[in-house]
């Protein structure tokens, strides 16, 4: 190959074009960070065979082997991977394995995609090459309720109305949602991007976080298109009073570093605690409100002494939901 025929090569990585200037498609991952939920994952992985264009590679990344356990097995091209347990240690743990590929979507392990999900999703960044990341509509969450089933998400995705949306229908947004988002790797590769391991564990406002800081080098924006359902399930996921102090916390400590807006942080922050303390007086089985509550209360006084960052959690014994 002459040093030409180099440059277009290296040129075409960036901007999805051959070398004669026309549209390639991009090798595209699915990354999965689980711990906790192997039956959960493994549904996952097989709701992906119904994907009009498979992804070239999936990668699960999980803190132990137990925690894909049988997944091996029952899918053996997946690629499994180890890191250490949090969101942000194992999505990084992800993109250091994504060498040679244009475009990673992040999908939580019980984040059940649109058929059309992937498709949609490389049309999206192969016709726009100024995006950085998409974010997928949602059809339903169960992330505020007691969780949906695997039947319930095949059904409200088999009703869908706006399936057949337009895939060229996009609108910038503020952040991708961390369920399922999409990302370019030339600008996260060029910049070195990483997910912030100062975000222990559930690691809360890390899509916010990743997404404001690789917004400087393209758009985020939400293409109405890729739909899925968030099943919301509830096993696996960290105790009320970590989860509570995450909502104060990780807000202030983003605001400090520069990737979330005063105005975004307070509404969070402001939400969540007025949800939780009405929880308290009408608690919902399925969240610990008044742990959630005491967590908040905990961030507060840390931030009246000075006392306050996201690591704090770690130090907290773990209260099952």
């Amino acid at each position: 190959m002459s040093l030409t025929e180099e440059a277009l090569e290296m040129q075409g990585a960036e901007t999805g074009l051959d070398r004669k200037g026309r549209v390639r498609p991009l090798v595209v991952a699915v990354g999965i960070a689980t711990a906790g939920r192997p039956s959960v994952v493994a549904h996952t992985i097989r709701a992906l065979d119904g994907q009009t264009r498979k992804p070239d590679a999936i990668v699960v990344c999980s803190p132990s082997e137990a925690d894909v356990a049988g997944l091996a097995d029952a899918a053996p091209d997946v690629r499994l991977i180890q890191g250490p347990r949090g969101l942000t240690h194992q999505r990084n743990q992800i993109l250091r394995h994504l060498d040679g590929f244009d475009v990673v979507v992040f999908f939580d392990d019980d984040f059940i995609p649109s058929a059309r999900y992937i498709e949609v999703v490389e049309k999206v960044f192969s016709s726009n090459p100024d995006v950085a990341m998409t974010t997928g509509r949602m059809v339903a969450d169960g992330i505020g309720g007691p969780g949906l089933d695997m039947a319930t998400a095949v059904a409200l995705l088999d009703k869908d109305h706006d399936a057949r949306s337009d895939w060229r229908d996009i609108k910038d947004v503020y952040n991708g949602y961390g369920c399922n988002m999409a990302v370019r790797l030339a600008p996260v590769r060029e910049h070195a991007l990483m997910f912030d391991e100062a975000l222990p564990l559930y690691a809360w406002l890390e899509d916010i976080d990743f997404s404001r800081r690789l917004a400087r080098y393209g758009r985020i924006v939400k293409t109405e298109a890729a739909s899925g359902v968030h099943l919301g399930t509830k096993s696996g996921r960290q105790s009320g009073i970590r989860l509570g102090y995450s909502q104060i916390a990780n807000p202030f400590y983003l605001v400090r570093k520069g990737s979330c807006s005063w105005r975004k942080a307070l509404h969070l922050m402001s939400r969540n605690c007025l949800a939780n303390l009405i929880g308290m007086v009408r608690p919902e089985p399925y969240i610990d409100r008044t742990g959630r509550a005491v967590g908040n209360a905990r961030a507060f006084a840390d931030l009246l002494t000075g006392r306050l960052t996201p690591a704090r959690i770690l130090n907290f014994e773990r209260r099952l939901l």
